[in-house]
């Protein structure tokens, strides 16, 4: 009796403290963030922010606020609302003055926001997702309602971890109801759809069902995390971000081999790779060199092949520094909406019109970048080459020659037969007489003609490369000092080939132009083609027996074609470059330079890091970076629950959508980098075992009402497949589907006449065996005319970076499930499972539908079904000669199989298939 006694005591005390301390007793204090903020952007940012400072007068900053317009007035006046100039002009009656000048006047409610904020001292806040990831507490299920845990209530019951402590206090608040836990059989095709890609074969869905142990959906998670189909399901999520594919884009849109970077994502996701070592592979893996500062890791050189997915124009008449110059701004903006989650593509023009990051600082950030040697050419250099066979020997035998004789320059010539770096493209060939540009990016020389290349640091060097190719016989290039009839450097005789030449030059110390000129009498009207040339040391071992086929092999080596893919390569010494803020945005108006620098809102670089692209990159995942591990976690939620809690997912600035689970987002992303270490395979567990995945997806009126886009979380996810998944899943339930890994891009089936390539008459050659089978990721992709079916299901053309997909209901989707080759292919293959199944129509129709679903059919549906066969059957039986328009895949050709193959067809056209529940 005492006992309870004293807890009614304790309960009674905390109610009264609780009722006596709360705010509305003592009266609300303005916040900023979530107040006064949104009045300013909507009112005020557009003419006095980050685009135009109307008056002199700016609110973006907060040293801004405080400081005398044009007029000499002082906007915001701290603690004296009545003496700011803010208030006298929303509330003048001169239309000369009053502000917003020709905007919607602010209401009454706005205005006294604003004059409380003021005298409350006009406390200045960062927006939140700016600030500093701190763990938050998490949410007590021990409440005043159940008696601090003595009462047995049903969300003490059903919370499985921390994610639904954060839930159920979000829907008391917003007076809602958790749904129950949805059957096994829906959930382990939710949950195998979104760790894999892939529904469930019926087995596994069995033996779910018939596992009755605690562990069962913990048993079925860490074994969809181990499956190969992980890495391949979230590769393809990365893609879209990576903008990756198997094309250079713009009007052109020749090929590029890109296909390595797909699968070095998919092994990535499949390794659980850390997502901070992700990252910095990804933005700097050319600078990640061993303890001995040699040639970066091939995976790591690889890896770079995220930012070598921007777009390279080929188009005749075309600046190459134009495109060049684009292509580093899009890495600067997709850098930023990946990681970051904010819009800083419009710090290029100006400073960003909501958020306080000011015009100069997008430029900082852009020197990180402007250091790659990509030049927007043609053949797309840097490359790294994949050598095999007799030339990945030959590679090795000069490896062995140089470690030999000078170890020192191991390093230097690796890179250069890997990367082709260090070396001069001869579009920046200053060109004189008989000289032209070449299929764009080339130089091109006749007879007599003669260029110049300027400022050539000869100090060390000793040899020259240079690639050229010419149909000219008995040609000779010479090389001259400092002018045109200077001195010799060095003769070439030119092979009509194509070829490598190396040969030993003058040597000569410091910066000189070196002039060429071309003698080709016995070919004055050939051109010779000349596409890079570089200076450096000559091989070791001069004099040594077996020198002359050393050099030999080098110049073969560097001649030889070789498989290779774009990837990023940091220009250094005399090939770096300056950077400069482009007023206004415009690339051809240079302003200040600056130095690489991040934005002063985020936290500065910590001390130690090199202050290059290795160094952002380490700083975008550092723990003291507000924005990377939330944006990042939202981007896994939104993928399992069809919606962000952020859903905004580019953008976490003061504009973007507010979060619905803030605390629960800071709390995921203090996880993620603390207690899981950046990896996903944990991080993704932790939310699907939550009891908020599980639920049910079914609604009632209530929350419907209340919430119908389902933002509090009170049902489960129900969300339409992605445009891979709808494909994979077809092929997956009709028995068709190849599980192969990685390698070069397929071409399945797709409609006659897509594709129209008149530059270089490329076709679609569909594949053969099981590469037309295989998972929509190695899909070939081309940006000017991607896969209809997928693009018909939402997926983006690549040619940006894209955060979310839209997701629309169109009758064009019904008419490629019903129509497209790949469809009706599934749709013959699982009618024949259907007809071994089944004595009867209807039981064939079940058996199709439970192949799909995994559910039983009800009476309404298998009836509509039947109907379909029945109508189907007379069709067919009055016209044989359609059953093999219907069935061109198969042999056991027949009027019911045709039949079938039709109703087969609606059933992957089903909403509840093309859904997940």
């Amino acid at each position: 009796m005492t006992k309870h006694l004293g807890i009614c005591v304790g309960i009674a005390a905390v109610v009264i403290t609780y009722l006596t301390w709360s705010p509305p007793w003592f009266g609300h204090r303005v916040d900023y963030n979530a107040d006064v903020k949104p009045i300013l952007n909507k009112h005020c940012l557009s003419c006095h922010g980050g685009v135009k400072k109307a008056g002199n007068v700016s609110f973006l900053f907060e040293h801004e606020l405080t400081q005398p317009g044009k007029s000499g007035k002082i906007p915001v006046v701290r603690g004296d609302a009545d003496a700011s100039e803010l208030i006298r002009r929303i509330r003048s009656h001169d239309p000369e003055e009053r502000m917003p000048k020709k905007g919607t006047p602010l209401n009454e409610e706005e205005v006294t926001i604003l004059k409380q904020w003021i005298n409350e001292g006009a406390h200045w806040e960062t927006h939140w997702a700016y600030k500093r990831v701190d763990e938050p507490d998490v949410p007590s299920l021990r409440t005043i309602r159940n008696g601090f845990g003595l009462l047995n209530t049903p969300a003490i019951n059903w919370v499985k971890n921390e994610i639904d402590h954060f839930v159920v206090e979000k829907l008391t608040e917003k007076g809602l109801s958790f749904s129950p836990e949805a059957s096994r059989a829906t959930l382990i095709r939710r949950v195998s759809l979104d760790l894999t890609g892939l529904p469930p074969t019926e087995s596994e869905v069995r033996n779910f069902e018939e596992d009755t142990s605690d562990q069962a959906y913990e048993t079925v998670i860490d074994r969809l995390l181990q499956s190969p189909a992980y890495g391949e399901r979230w590769a393809a999520m990365w893609m879209d971000l990576a903008r990756y594919a198997d094309t250079k884009g713009y009007e052109s849109d020749g090929g590029r081999t890109m296909w390595p970077y797909r699968d070095y994502v998919i092994k990535s996701f499949n390794q659980d790779k850390p997502f901070d070592r992700f990252t910095i592979e990804q933005l700097a893996g050319d600078l990640l060199t061993n303890d001995t500062g040699g040639f970066p890791a091939e995976e790591n050189l690889i890896a770079t092949g995220f930012h070598r997915n921007t777009m390279t124009n080929n188009e005749g008449g075309t600046n190459d520094e134009e495109f060049r110059v684009a292509a580093q701004i899009d890495r600067v903006n997709t850098t930023w909406e990946v990681w970051q989650g904010t819009t800083f593509a419009c710090v290029q023009c100006h400073s960003h019109p909501y958020d306080p990051i000011p015009h100069e600082d997008y430029y900082k950030y852009m020197a990180y970048f402007n250091n790659s040697r990509d030049e927007d050419l043609w053949d797309e250099w840097p490359k790294l080459r994949f050598y095999k066979g007799e030339d990945s020997a030959r590679v090795e035998r000069i490896k062995q020659w140089i470690s030999r004789y000078e170890p020192e320059q191991l390093v230097e010539k690796t890179q250069f037969m890997r990367v082709l770096e260090p070396k001069i493209n001869a579009h920046s060939f200053i060109k004189g007489d008989a000289s032209t540009a070449l299929l764009i990016s080339y130089y091109g020389v006749k007879d007599k003609g003669n260029a110049r290349i300027p400022q050539v640091n000869l100090s060390g060097t000793g040899s020259v490369i240079l690639n050229l190719s010419t149909k000219a016989k008995n040609a000779v290039l010479t090389l001259h000092l400092d002018k045109l009839n200077g001195p010799v450097l060095t003769t070439l005789n030119l092979p009509a080939r194509d070829t490598v030449l190396i040969a030993p030059i003058v040597p000569v110390r410091g910066k000189h132009d070196v002039y060429l000129s071309l003698q080709s009498p016995a070919s004055p009207q050939e051109w010779v083609q000349i596409n890079w040339v570089s200076f450096q040391k000559p091989l070791p071992g001069a004099g040594q027996p077996n020198y002359a086929k050393v050099v030999a092999d080098y110049a073969r080596t560097l001649t030889r074609p070789a498989e290779s893919m774009p990837v990023i390569w940091e220009g250094k010494g005399d090939f770096a470059r300056k950077t400069h803020v482009f007023v206004r945005g415009n690339w051809m108006v240079k302003g200040a330079e600056v130095k690489p620098g991040v934005p002063r809102l985020l936290a500065p670089m910590p001390d130690g890091y090199p202050n290059n692209r290795l160094g952002l990159a380490k700083w975008i995942v550092s723990r003291d970076n507000a924005l990377t591990a939330r944006v990042i976690v939202n981007r896994f939620w939104e993928q399992l629950f069809g919606r962000g809690i952020v859903e905004t997912l580019e953008d976490f600035g003061s504009q973007g959508s507010d979060p619905t689970h803030q605390a629960l987002l800071d709390w995921l992303a203090v996880q993620f980098m603390e207690k899981d270490h950046w990896q996903v395979k944990k991080l993704l567990r932790r939310m699907v075992l939550s009891a908020t995945y599980r639920q049910a997806s079914e609604s009632t009126q209530e929350k419907t009402e209340k919430d119908p886009y389902n933002r509090w979380l009170s049902r489960g996810p129900r969300v339409r497949l992605s445009a891979e998944q709808v494909r994979d899943q077809a092929l997956a339930c009709s028995g068709l589907l190849s599980r192969k890994l990685y390698g070069p891009s397929v071409m399945p089936p797709q409609p006659d006449k897509i594709w129209q390539s008149p530059y270089n008459g490329e076709s679609w050659v569909t594949s053969k065996g099981e590469d037309r089978y295989r998972r929509a990721i190695y899909t070939y992709w081309k940006r000017t005319a991607p896969y209809p079916s997928m693009t018909t299901f939402d997926a983006p053309s690549r040619e940006f970076c894209q955060s979310r997909r839209i997701q629309t209901n169109t009758p064009l989707q019904a008419l490629v499930t019903l129509n497209d080759p790949v469809y009706l292919e599934a749709a013959e293959k699982l009618a024949s499972a259907m007809q071994r199944r089944g004595k009867t129509p209807a039981q064939q129709l079940g058996e199709g539908y439970r192949m799909l679903t995994f559910q039983p059919i009800g009476s309404r549906k298998l009836k509509v079904l039947l109907d379909t066969y029945t109508d189907a059957l007379s069709t067919f039986r009055a016209s044989p000669s359609e059953v093999n328009n219907v069935l061109p895949y198969g042999n056991g050709k027949s009027p019911e199989l045709a039949a079938l193959t039709v109703s087969a067809n609606v059933l992957l056209n089903l909403d509840k298939v093309v859904t997940k529940e």
